[in-house]
C-alpha cells in the first residue's frame, strides 16, 4: 500500500490511505525474525530528523557563523561556491557564509552542495580545534538529549542489547556527528559523514572527501563498512534518504518530510514508526 495523500495537524502528519504504521514492538519484533533467519545483519539510520530533530549540520553551520569562526583560509572557496550560484562574492569570510546560509534556506542554493561546505567551513583550523568546537556545541549549546527521537532511540537500545550492529550514515559534518553518534551510544567506526580533507599537518582544507553520504552516496559509505552483510532495517526521514531505504528489507520512515512522502512508492514495503516522545 501507499501513502496517498497527508495532510498536517498542529504540526504532526496524519497518513491516510495506508502506508503502514509500526509500533516500535512490531518493528523489533519483524527485526528479530531476519536477526534469527540470518544472523550477522545489521540496520542504519539517517541522523538528522531521524535520531534526533532538526539538523545539527545546520546548528554547527550556524554557530560558526555566529562565533564570526569562519577562517580567511575559507574566503576564497566560499567566495567561488557562491559567484557559482549567482551570489555577492563581496567582504570577508563569514559575509559570504551567510549569504550562502540564506540561499540554502530560501531553496535556492543546492542541498547537497551545502552539506559539502558546511563539512570544510573550518578550512584552516586542525581537525583536534574542530572536535573540540563540536564536544563544545553538542554538550553547552543544541540540548541534543532533548530533541532525540524516542522510538529510533528503542531501536538503537535494542540492536546494542541483541548485539547488532547500528550504523548512522550521515550527510552533516564529521565532527558534530560524531559528538551526536557517542550521545547515542553508535561506534565511531559505525559512522559515516560529511568527512573534511586535511593536509599534511592537519590543517583542514576547503573541500571533502566524496562523495558524501548523501542520496546514492549514502549507499556507497554504508557498503564500504558493512560489505555485503544483509541490511536489516534502514530509518530515514527526507528524500535523500530513498536509495538507503532501498538498500533495506525493512525501510521504515521516522517522522518524514513531505519529500520523502512524495517518493514513497519507489520505496517497496516501506513503513512508518509510530512515534514515540
Amino acid at each position: 500500500m501507499r501513502i496517498l495523500r497527508t495532510r498536517s495537524i498542529g504540526g504532526a502528519y496524519v497518513y491516510v490511505c495506508g502506508v503502514r504504521t509500526l509500533s516500535v514492538p512490531e518493528a523489533i519484533a519483524l527485526l528479530e525474525e531476519q536477526v534469527k533467519a540470518e544472523p550477522g545483519g545489521a540496520i542504519a539510520f539517517d541522523g538528522d530528523g531521524t535520531l534526533w530533530s532538526g539538523d545539527i549540520g545546520e546548528d554547527f553551520f550556524e554557530a560558526l557563523l555566529e562565533d564570526g569562526a569562519l577562517s580567511e583560509s575559507a574566503h576564497a572557496a566560499l567566495a567561488q561556491e557562491a559567484s557559482e550560484q549567482g551570489l555577492e562574492t563581496t567582504g570577508g569570510a563569514v559575509a559570504i557564509g551567510r549569504r550562502i546560509h540564506a540561499a540554502y534556506l530560501a531553496g535556492t542554493f543546492p542541498e547537497e552542495r551545502v552539506c559539502e561546505i558546511m563539512a570544510w567551513a573550518c578550512a584552516g583550523w586542525k581537525r583536534t580545534e574542530i572536535d573540540a568546537f563540536a564536544e563544545r556545541l553538542v554538550a553547552q549549546r543544541l540540548g541534543l538529549d532533548a530533541r532525540l527521537h524516542g522510538e529510533a532511540i528503542d531501536v538503537v537500545k535494542w540492536a546494542s542489547d541483541r548485539g547488532v550492529a547500528t550504523y548512522l550514515v550521515s550527510a552533516s559534518p564529521r565532527a558534530i556527528v560524531e559528538q551526536a553518534a557517542r550521545r547515542v551510544g553508535i561506534p565511531l567506526s559505525n559512522v559515516a559523514s560529511a568527512t573534511e580533507e586535511v593536509d599534511a599537518n592537519g590543517y583542514v582544507q576547503p573541500r571533502v572527501v566524496r562523495p558524501i553520504p548523501y542520496g546514492a552516496g549514502k549507499v556507497m559509505h554504508l557498503r564500504a563498512k558493512l560489505g555485503a552483510r544483509m541490511l536489516y532495517a534502514a530509518f530515514g526521514d527526507n528524500a535523500f534518504d530513498v536509495p538507503m531505504l532501498q538498500e533495506a528489507r525493512l525501510p521504515l520512515a521516522i517522522r518524514p518530510k513531505p519529500r520523502l512522502l512524495a517518493r514513497a512508492p519507489e520505496i517497496p514495503n516501506l513503513a512508518l514508526l509510530a512515534q514515540r516522545i
